[in-house]
C-alpha cells in the first residue's frame, strides 16, 4: 500500500510513498513491549533495501526538483563556495606547508614554500586520489627530520581510514600503506609511525567495533609485520592513541572509553623504557600538550570542570609529581598551544574564542585581540618563535594572521575574496531563559535592518552533545545566506550537553538530564517567536548527528512550533544504537533516552514538513536510524507536510564530502525549508 498525503502549502500534486513492509518484530525492555516493524532496513546492503533506497531517493527527487527557485539558490551557494581558500602555513624544518583552494576543489590542495613569499608547489593534490572527490585525507604528520609526510585517507566518507607516505625530498609515494585504521593519525619515532587500528571486520560498514589498539610501523615492512604497541585483552570498548613528544623522548599511550581517558608516558632514555601512568580516572581528560624545561605539561579537567594545564616532572614519571601551571579559571580553557618556548591558552567566554598569550612560567601576558565573535587556530612549535592563526566568523571566511609574539601585533596574510559584504549583516549574542531557568546564549546573524515582525522567515540549529562547542565560524553551506537574503534569520542556540561552560554544562545535557538539551532547544524557538522574531510558520530546525536526535526528539514533543525539520545523519533508534559500528561509545552521553524513532506519533497531530538526510557509507551512525524513522513517519498519521528522506551515495557522516556533493545537499536543505517556510527565493547579485 502506498500512502497519499497532501503537501501542505504546495501546489505539486500529492506524494505517493513508497511501500515499506512491516514485519511482526518486537523487543521486551523491562516489561514493555516496543515494536521494531522496520528492522529488516538495517540490513543496508540487501537488495530489498537497495531498492526501498532508489525508491525513496526518486520520491524526493522528485519533489525538490519541481521547487521553482532551487537552481537559484545553488548558484547562491555557489557563488559562496567559488573563492580562493587558505590554511594556516604548518613550519617544518624552514619550510611552510599549507592547503590551500583555488574555490570549486572538491577537496584542498597540500603545498610548500621555501619562504613565506616564495613561490608555492604542489605537495599533494587529494582531487587526483579519486575521479569524484570523495577520496579525502583525514590527517597530516611530518617525521621528525622533515624528510618523510604520512597522510591518512578517508573513502567515501568512511571513519575507516588507510595511511600512505611520501618521501619529501623525491616527491615519490612509497610502497607502504596501512588498512583497517580508525580514529588515527601517524605519529612518527624513528623510521616508522604508531597508528590506532582494529582487526579487518566482517562488514565495513556496519559491524560492531571492538579491541582497538595501537600498532606500530617500521617503513619498508608490510602491514603485517607491524607489531602491537599497546592494547587491552579484557576491555573491548576502549581507544587507544598514541603520541611523541617532538623530541623523540617519550611515548603516551591515550586510554579512553569515549568520554574521559587514562595517560601513560614512556621514557625511552631509561635503560628500561616502561610504561607509567601519569593520569589514572578515567572521568577526567588528560591529554599532552608538549614537553620543556623538563616539565611535560598536559591540558586536564582533573578537578577543573572549566580545564587548567598541568605540569609532569619529565624526569620522575608518576601520577604524584604533577602540579598546576594555568590553574582554572572562570571561563572554559579549550586550547593549548606551545609557541618559542611560550603559551598561547585559548579561553572560550560565552561560546567565543579568546586567545591569550602566556609565559613560559605560565603567567598571563596578554590578550590576542580579535575582531569580533568568533575562532582560531593556531600553528606553531615550542622550538620556533614564528606563529601564524585562522581567524573566523558567522560572516567572515577564515583569514590567516601571524602573530609577532614580542610585540604583540597581528599581521594579515592571506584574506579570501568573496562575493559576500560581511558590513550587511548582524551577529548579535542573545539569552533566554530554558525551562527550569537556566540561561542558554544563541546568536543570531541577520541583514541589517530587518523588522521584528513575527514574520522573519527562521532556521534554528543546534547540536548540545559530547562536549562539543559551537564557537562561531563561517560556512558557505551552513549558514543559509539565501534565507538572510530574503530577510531572514539563522539561530545557533549553545545548549546544554556541548562545552560551552565546561564539564557541568556537559553533564547537564547526558543521560538522566538530555531533557535539557530538548528543552533548550524549544525553548530557544520560543524565545524567537516572543521577541518577534517569527511564528511557527516561518520558523525551522536542524541538526546533524547527535543533532539530528534532537530535531527528532524535539518534533515529537512541539511539533506545534516548527513548520520545517531537516534532522541529517541523525541517531533515531535509542534503543539500538549501540549495536553498530561505534555506537556503544555514546552511552556515557545518552544512556537509555528517549527515542525520536519510537516516540512518533500517530493520532492525526500535524507535523511539520520533514526531510531526513543521511548517506549510504555512513559508518559512525549508520543508515538504518534514518531508514527506520522515515519509513515509520510515512507510515504514521502526522499531517499533509511532506515526510521524505534525501540518501546520498558514495558519502559518510559528513567529514571529507567532496564541495560538489556539499553543494548539492545543502541546495537541497535550503530550497526545502524555503519552500516550508513559504519564501519565494529570488537570486541577484
Amino acid at each position: 500500500m502506498c500512502s497519499t498525503l497532501l503537501i501542505a502549502g504546495s501546489s505539486q500534486a500529492a506524494l505517493k510513498y513508497p511501500a515499506a513492509k512491516r514485519l511482526d518484530v518486537t523487543d521486551n525492555y523491562f516489561g514493555t513491549k516496543v515494536a521494531d516493524p522496520y528492522r529488516w532496513l538495517e540490513n543496508d546492503t540487501s537488495a530489498e533495501t537497495a531498492q526501498w533506497v532508489s525508491a525513496e531517493n526518486k520520491v524526493t527527487r522528485e519533489y525538490l526538483n519541481k521547487i521553482p527557485f532551487r537552481n537559484a539558490v545553488k548558484r547562491r551557494i555557489t557563488e559562496l563556495a567559488n573563492y580562493e581558500k587558505m590554511g594556516a602555513p604548518m613550519k617544518v624544518k624552514g619550510k611552510y606547508y599549507y592547503f590551500g583552494n583555488n574555490g570549486l576543489q572538491n577537496q584542498s590542495v597540500l603545498y610548500v614554500k621555501d619562504a613565506l613569499g616564495g613561490t608555492p608547489r604542489v605537495v599533494l593534490d587529494p582531487n587526483k586520489l579519486s575521479d569524484d572527490g570523495t577520496v579525502a585525507l583525514q590527517q597530516l604528520n611530518f617525521s621528525h627530520d622533515g624528510r618523510y609526510l604520512a597522510y591518512v585517507i578517508t573513502r567515501n566518507g568512511s571513519d575507516w581510514n588507510e595511511i600512505y607516505v611520501l618521501d619529501l625530498t623525491t616527491g615519490q609515494q612509497l610502497a607502504d600503506h596501512i588498512r583497517w585504521a580508525k580514529f588515527t593519525d601517524a605519529q612518527w619515532l624513528g623510521d616508522g609511525f604508531f597508528y590506532s587500528a582494529y582487526d579487518a571486520p566482517e562488514d565495513a560498514k556496519s559491524s560492531k567495533n571492538e579491541y582497538h589498539k595501537v600498532m606500530y610501523h617500521k617503513l619498508g615492512t608490510p602491514q603485517s609485520d607491524d607489531y602491537v604497541e599497546y592494547r587491552s585483552h579484557t576491555n573491548p570498548l576502549l581507544f587507544y592513541q598514541a603520541m611523541v613528544s617532538d623530541d623523540e623522548r617519550f611515548v603516551f599511550i591515550l586510554e579512553s572509553d569515549g568520554d574521559g581517558n587514562r595517560l601513560y608516558a614512556k621514557d625511552l632514555n631509561d635503560r628500561n623504557p616502561h610504561y607509567v601512568r601519569l593520569a589514572g580516572d578515567m572521568k577526567y581528560t588528560c591529554t599532552p600538550v608538549g614537553v620543556d624545561n623538563g616539565k611535560i605539561y598536559a591540558h586536564t579537567n582533573a578537578g577543573a570542570p572549566c580545564w587548567k594545564v598541568v605540569a609532569f616532572d619529565a624526569n620522575r614519571l608518576g601520577e604524584a609529581n604533577v602540579a598546576d601551571f594555568i590553574a582554572e579559571k572562570q571561563w572554559v580553557l579549550s586550547g593549548v598551544d606551545m609557541a618559542g618556548h611560550n603559551f598561547i591558552v585559548t579561553y572560550d567566554k560565552d561560546a567565543s574564542n579568546h586567545p591569550y598569550l602566556y609565559s613560559a612560567e605560565g603567567k598571563e601576558l596578554r590578550e590576542i585581540k580579535l575582531p569580533t565573535f568568533g575562532s582560531v587556530g593556531f600553528s606553531s612549535k615550542n622550538t620556533d618563535s614564528e606563529v601564524f592563526y585562522t581567524f573566523t566568523s558567522y560572516t567572515t571566511p577564515a583569514r590567516v594572521y601571524s602573530y609577532d609574539m614580542a610585540s604583540g601585533e597581528s599581521q594579515l596574510v592571506f584574506a579570501p575574496k568573496v562575493p559576500l559584504d560581511p558590513s550587511r549583516y548582524a551577529t548579535e549574542q542573545v539569552f533566554y531563559t530554558s525551562k527550569d531557568g537556566t540561561k542558554i546564549p544563541m546568536f543570531l546573524i541577520y541583514k541589517k535592518g530587518i523588522r521584528r515582525d513575527g514574520q522573519r522567515p527562521t532556521l534554528v540549529y543546534g547540536y548540545g552533545g559530547f562536549n562539543i562547542s559551537m564557537t562561531p565560524g563561517y560556512s558557505y553551506y551552513r549558514v543559509p545566506f539565501a534565507l538572510l537574503d530574503m530577510g531572514g534569520v539563522y539561530a545557533v542556540a549553545n545548549l546544554r550537553g556541548g562545552g560551552e561552560y565546561g564539564e557541568q554544562w556537559h553533564e547537564a545535557g547526558t543521560k538522566m538530564k538530555k531533557q535539557n538539551v530538548f528543552d533548550d532547544f524549544i525553548a530557544a524557538a520560543e524565545y524567537l517567536i516572543k521577541e518577534g522574531y517569527t511564528c511557527p510558520s516561518k520558523l525551522a530546525c536542524n541538526g546533524g548527528s547527535n543533532g539530528g536526535l534532537l530535531v527528532g526528539a524535539v518534533v515529537n514533543q512541539r511539533p506545534d512550533l516548527y513548520a520545517a525539520a531537516v534532522p541529517q545523519v541523525g541517531v533515531m533508534d535509542m534503543m539500538r544504537y549501540h549495536l553498530f559500528t561505534i555506537g556503544w561509545n555514546w552511552a556515557h552521553d545518552y544512556g537509555r533516552s528517549d527515542s525520536p524513532l519510537h516516540n512518533i506519533k500517530n493520532d492525526g497531530t500535524h507535523y511539520p514538513a520533514i526531510m531526513v538526510t543521511t548517506s549510504d557509507h555512513d559508518d559512525r551512525v549508520v543508515p538504518a536510524h534514518s531508514f527506520k524513522y522515515a519509513a515509520t513517519l510515512q507510515a504514521s498519521n502526522t499531517g499533509s507536510a511532506p515526510k521524505l528522506i534525501r540518501i546520498d551515495s558514495k558519502a559518510g557522516h559528513g567529514h571529507g564530502k567532496p564541495v560538489a556533493k556539499v553543494i548539492e545537499e545543502y541546495t537541497d536543505v535550503q530550497s526545502f525549508i524555503m519552500q516550508s517556510l513559504g519564501v519565494k527565493y529570488r537570486y541577484s547579485k
